[in-house]
């Protein structure tokens, strides 16, 4: 719906100053579109609603009002109302573009993202280049994960408003959900042609460069992008990730830091140059940079992961295990604090705490392969066979592919005295793939000399092995 005042200021301060009195002031049915406008933007629907009531008394017949009212009663759920309401602006104005809209919209809300689509459908016949229907489609779409589909309509809005940036965020999005990732840097391209001082249009273009690890013409566009609008925070931020990525560890500082002079410090900024220092050697400017990551947002797990990281890597375990756990102690759900944490137990000799990290890190969906061999190795450590061979089973659902858990399972078989067994699972191994067998070796290496396992592991190698 269009705003054709061209002052909504004076109308809203006209309302504000009449709703202070016992006045009753006439207003324009445009003004009162502006107004009720104006307060649903701002989330104040008493407001729009006590608005759109006096319209109505002043103007019963404007359509205009009425579909603001649909709007509002969609907003509230009250679709059976609202449908109510499109069935009788239908009877005298049932080409109404807004009619459409509206009925979509109810059809959306009640999740029938198909009908809408085939309303709006509907509508293109009578206003092929409504940039609302065009938007609309395009959303509906995206419900549906019809990401093809979706393209040609932010496209189209594209066309009919080069500065709806709302819908190349959405196309961009759509070719990269579809890897779509040259198609996007054709249209972009083209478009960049006919808006060559499009900061956003250049940001994406990048992006996309980098998905493909192009990374001298990324550079390019985000330069471009930092031309266009030097305080382009974005634009400098993906650049310093290119030089980053490139080894250009000095300019990326640079870049990330350029970020700050017209926007607050965050904290990706913050532990990408952290990252950074440690690749320069500066271990304590990372430090410090790790430690500003978290300080400005402590729900963020890769500051603590590249903190704590810092601290094991250096060798100071109880440093890095002091930071695990206040991390712990902000997120206990988290399966990366429990992974490391695992690791960091374990380096200190904590087998039991290490053995419960683990145990939580997979519970919470850290089905890591490598994750699950440390958990085994834990067990095996303890001597607490048939707990390993629990944890063997459960990363076999997982890791269906890994022979080597078979090669272990057989080994603590053979332990165990547990011939049969042992043999048939080795050759399930074998036959699975036989180059890991050297992880029985690694385990078992004692067990690889017993007649019995060594005449069938030697059975059982490839020809040509030595």
């Amino acid at each position: 719906m269009g705003n054709p005042n061209e002052h909504p200021e004076q109308a809203i301060r006209k309302f504000e100053s009449m709703l202070q009195t016992d006045d009753v002031y006439f207003f324009d049915s445009e003004d009162f579109e502006e107004i009720i406008h104006h307060y649903l933007g701002e989330g104040k629907t008493l407001l729009a609603k006590r608005a759109l009531e006096m319209g109505k008394a002043q103007h019963p017949q404007a359509i205009e009002l009425k579909f603001l009212e649909i709007e509002i009663l969609v907003s509230e759920d009250k679709l059976d109302q609202a449908q109510m309401l499109i069935e009788e602006i239908e009877v005298f104005d049932p080409m109404n573009e807004e009619l459409f809209i509206q009925k979509a919209n109810i059809l959306s809300k009640s999740d029938d993202h198909q009908g809408a689509i085939d309303i709006l459908n509907k509508a293109l016949k009578f206003c092929p280049e409504s940039f609302d229907v065009h938007s609309l489609l395009g959303l509906e779409y995206l419900y549906l994960d019809a990401f093809e589909e979706a393209i040609p309509h932010f496209a189209t809005c594209l066309t009919l408003d080069s500065t709806d940036y709302a819908s190349m965020y959405n196309l961009v999005y759509c070719y990269e959900f579809t890897e779509g990732y040259e198609e996007a840097i054709t249209y972009l391209n083209n478009y960049l042609e006919q808006n060559p001082y499009s900061e956003v249009a250049w940001h994406q273009l990048g992006k996309m460069y980098v998905a493909l690890e192009k990374f001298q013409e990324a550079l390019a566009a985000f330069d471009f992008a930092v031309i266009s609008d030097d305080r382009f925070s974005g634009a400098y931020y993906e650049k310093g990730y290119v030089l980053e990525k490139l080894g250009r560890y000095n300019e990326a500082i640079e870049n990330y830091e350029f970020c700050f002079e017209w926007d607050a410090p965050t904290p990706q900024a913050y532990l990408r140059i952290g990252y950074c220092h440690q690749k320069l050697g500066n271990h304590s400017l990372a430090e410090q940079y790790f430690y500003k990551t978290v300080h400005l947002d402590p729900l963020l797990d890769k500051g603590w992961l590249a903190l704590t990281k810092h601290y094991f890597v250096g060798g100071d375990l109880l440093k890095a295990q002091e930071h695990i756990n206040k991390a712990l102690n902000i997120d206990g759900e988290n399966a990366l604090f429990w992974r490391r944490a695992a690791h960091i137990y374990h380096s200190l000799g904590e087998i039991e705490k290490a053995d419960y990290a683990f145990e939580q890190s997979i519970e919470l969906g850290n089905f890591e392969f490598n994750s699950y061999l440390k958990w085994i190795s834990i067990q095996l450590e303890q001597k607490d066979y048939s707990r390993a061979i629990e944890c063997l089973l459960e990363a076999m659902e997982h890791h269906p592919e890994e022979a080597a858990l078979l090669f272990i399972k057989s080994g603590i078989h053979a332990l165990l005295d547990e011939r049969d067994e042992a043999q048939n699972t080795l050759c399930q191994a074998m036959r699975l793939d036989s180059t890991a067998s050297d992880y029985f070796y690694f385990y078992f290496e004692e067990m690889s000399e017993l007649d019995w396992l060594k005449s069938y592991l030697e059975k059982k190698k490839p020809s040509g092995s030595a």
